[in-house]
């Protein structure tokens, strides 16, 4: 049988400086603002790591989004047209055993429809 082609997926080597606004808005929500504060600052000032998609949903715990999103939807279409899209940005829920995908849920899915075994750069504190 021969080898599917899979979709390149090119990546930025830093997050977009929009990213971090957007991980914060969202960590908001779970943590104080002294919290977040200092949870980005880490995130700026970290080195990329890299897991795999599948690996980053059984960690976080949450559902995929289909295509039908607008959000997966733009993101898959930057993917096939090769632009490259921005690393994930992660926090270590350690109380609750996950990870939180503090931005970059859609760009995950989006991922995850090319190739579950991806390998996606993240900045994770």
């Amino acid at each position: 049988m021969a080898k599917q082609n899979k979709q390149e997926i090119k990546w930025l080597d830093l997050p977009e400086d929009h990213d971090y606004p957007a991980a914060a808005s969202y960590l908001s929500l779970i943590y104080e603002s002294k919290v977040v504060e200092a949870l980005i600052d880490k995130l700026q000032s970290i080195a990329t790591s890299n897991f795999k998609a599948k690996d980053l949903f059984r960690a976080s715990n949450l559902s995929l989004l289909g295509i039908s999103n607008s959000h997966v939807r733009k993101d898959a279409r930057k993917i096939k047209t090769g632009n490259a899209i921005s690393p994930l940005l992660l926090v270590r829920d350690q109380a609750n055993g996950n990870v939180i995908i503090a931005d970059g849920y859609h760009r995950l899915c989006a991922v995850y429809r090319f190739d579950e075994d991806a390998i996606i750069p993240c900045k994770i504190v």
